[in-house]
């Protein structure tokens, strides 16, 4: 039996992808709305086929209405998905993992236990903090607890897709008895599964979303060499760098991360490039690429800006298409279009409407202090403005393209 504690994105696809393969599992989120809307078979974000699952499992092998206290008794395997969110400093937020930490020690059990982090956390995570911590309490508690780091890679959009059918699953385990456990979780999966210490596992993940966040940063950079140089059509001459068959032949395809922006944003990137900098620095080492990483991901929202400044007045309106961080989502922490809409109007901007197919009803719940109207389609939003900013890569941006385009265009997600 499993217990997943924290239901987002990542908690609720590992809950309902055990349920699926057969394993019962538990539920546990301390948000009750979002409680309340799973037990209503809703999904509370948008993820395909979640909600097809839910209706599938819940009170067959998934089950929200247990106490955390039974969960964790009935559980060999208990799951942390809670967030990790960045500290003011750029390094990881650990409340949230020790506090759950401290709930499930706080259940009297004598049966043995592994404590799995899948939320992202940077490397020696488990071996310098969590251990000890548990360690610390161990010593009053007569209790068996084992340790996993088991990091996460799904795609925001595709998490159904690549819980369950894994490319490949990395685990850090360092007993053998929580490795039995993770290899008997794992084996439906019939995926490559690497077992590793507790700080490779942490380190791997990290490897993953710094690469594709640098890679962002270089493109978005290299996009700003070639508009200070003139006379380059980015665009194309990205679309031809994907030609060459290093990047392009299977399984080495990163076109999609190698192609300029505004910037990346969702929760994932942003913090982890912020972590591994952090922890890096913490350890007497500055990373002078994933500095410039995270300067160029600043940067490259001013350079938007001035763009858009530097050919409309603050009197003018300026439509903004996509308020997502990315395509197929309707996540928008961390968006870079919530930054290029708070520099416009700290620049006088106080026209600003906008329109994203999935996340214009997120974007003003999570950014209520932004003062733009919103736009329930398309081409009601064209009918108020001459200039537009597009800032997410939508499918429909490109569809209706000879739509657009009969405005002033920034195209910032360069689809066209």
């Amino acid at each position: 039996m499993i217990t997943v504690i924290g239901l987002g994105f990542v908690g609720l696809t590992t809950g309902l992808g055990f349920a699926k393969k057969g394993f019962k599992t538990y539920g546990i989120d301390i948000n009750q709305s979002r409680l309340n809307k799973l037990k209503n078979y809703e999904i509370p974000f948008h993820e395909p086929h979640l909600k097809e699952v839910l209706e599938e499992t819940l009170g067959e092998s998934f089950y929200l209405d247990v106490p955390l206290e039974e969960a964790v008794k009935n559980s060999e395997a208990i799951f942390l998905c809670v967030g990790t969110p960045s500290a003011p400093d750029g390094s990881a937020d650990l409340s949230y993992i020790l506090g759950a930490i401290d709930q499930i020690l706080a259940v009297e059990s004598k049966d043995f236990k592994v404590i799995i982090t899948k939320s992202t956390v940077p490397p020696s995570t488990v071996s310098k903090k969590v251990i000890p911590h548990i360690n610390a309490k161990l010593a009053e508690l007569d209790r068996k607890i084992g340790f996993a780091s088991n990091p996460e890679f799904l795609r925001e959009g595709y998490c159904w897709e690549d819980f369950i059918e894994p490319d490949r699953i990395v685990i850090g385990v360092e007993d053998e008895v929580s490795k039995e456990i993770l290899d008997k979780i794992y084996k439906p999966f019939n995926a490559p599964i690497h077992y590793v210490s507790y700080n490779s596992a942490e380190f791997i993940k990290y490897l993953s979303n710094t690469l594709l966040s640098t890679l962002i940063s270089y493109s978005n950079e290299m996009s700003m060499v070639a508009d200070a140089i003139g006379d380059i059509d980015v665009p194309k001459a990205f679309r031809i760098l994907h030609e060459d068959k290093r990047w392009s032949g299977n399984p080495a395809n990163m076109a999609s991360y190698v192609y300029p922006g505004c910037g990346y944003g969702g929760y994932c990137l942003p913090k982890d490039t912020s972590a591994l900098y952090s922890i890096s620095k913490e350890n007497g080492f500055t990373p002078e690429v994933l500095g410039g990483n995270l300067e160029i991901n600043e940067k490259v929202k001013d350079f938007v800006v001035d763009k858009i400044t530097a050919e409309t007045s603050p009197s003018d309106t300026i439509g903004i298409l996509g308020l997502a961080f990315k395509t197929g989502s309707d996540d928008v922490r961390l968006t870079p279009s919530k930054d290029v809409i708070a520099k416009l109007i700290e620049k006088g901007y106080s026209k600003i409407i906008a329109y994203d197919p999935l996340a214009n009803g997120t974007f003003q719940e999570e950014y209520p202090d932004l003062k733009i109207e919103y736009f329930d389609n398309l081409e009601a939003l064209l009918e108020k403005t001459d200039n537009v900013a597009i800032l997410t890569g939508w499918k429909e941006f490109k569809e209706k393209k000879d739509l657009i385009q009969k405005k002033k265009v920034f195209d910032y997600r360069y689809i066209y």
